[in-house]
């Protein structure tokens, strides 16, 4: 199992999308942030998507082998990291 880097939480609830590889395993998270306000998270209805596939396509051109939504917190970044891991 191969040890995947992921972004802190605060770079996902800034909106930030996240690409990276393992291997010939390629990944893209992004965050699905909903607001209360302008500057306040609404942490219990927002969420973090990750989509793997395999090769040496870019997102835009590769088949989606996975997907999985997790809750935009720190227990869903590191699901998204065991599952990636899991996979690569």
């Amino acid at each position: 199992m191969a040890d995947i880097f992921l972004p802190i939480l605060h770079s996902f609830v800034n909106e930030n999308i996240f690409t990276g590889s393992c291997g010939s395993l390629r990944f893209r998270i992004a965050p699905q942030v909903k607001k209360l306000n302008k500057k306040e998270v609404d942490f219990a209805n927002s969420s973090i998507k990750c989509e793997l596939w395999r090769g040496q396509l870019c997102y835009e051109l590769s088949q989606i082998e996975q997907e999985k939504t997790v809750p935009l917190t720190e227990e869903g970044r590191a699901e998204i990291k065991a599952w990636l891991e899991e996979n690569s």
